[in-house]
């Protein structure tokens, strides 16, 4: 089965989703959305006054055509991968329908001649 998109998901260490953005972008990506999110990593969790303290993460979801999907994964891999201060990991997922995309939304005279009249 082929797939139009591809929705990679980036997690990395708090501060370095803008990183991500500009790796992605490099290569043809238009935007993303970022969620705040936590580690669960036993050996990353430290114990302070019998407190569990887990490392903060970003995820950054960057939805791309699948044309530019590789590209996009190495610039990452390079920009902000395990080995660099933002420990990230990426991967992607197909996506096999979207609406919303601003190629998508019609044409201002379309979007006249779809509007109900009252």
């Amino acid at each position: 089965m082929n797939f139009d998109y591809e929705m990679i998901v980036c997690i990395v260490n708090v501060g370095f989703s803008e990183a991500v953005m500009d790796a992605a972008k490099e290569f043809g990506a238009r935007g993303g959305t970022v969620l705040s999110a936590r580690g669960t990593a036993a050996k990353e969790a430290e114990t302070i006054f019998k407190i569990t303290i887990q490392p903060e993460k970003e995820m950054v979801i960057i939805l791309v055509p699948t044309a530019i999907r590789d590209d996009i994964l190495h610039a990452l891999y390079r920009s902000v991968g395990l080995k660099t201060p933002g420990q990230g990991i990426a991967f992607s997922l197909p996506v096999d329908h979207v609406v919303g995309l601003a190629q998508d939304l019609p044409k201002r005279d379309e979007t006249k001649k779809t509007e109900r009249k009252d």
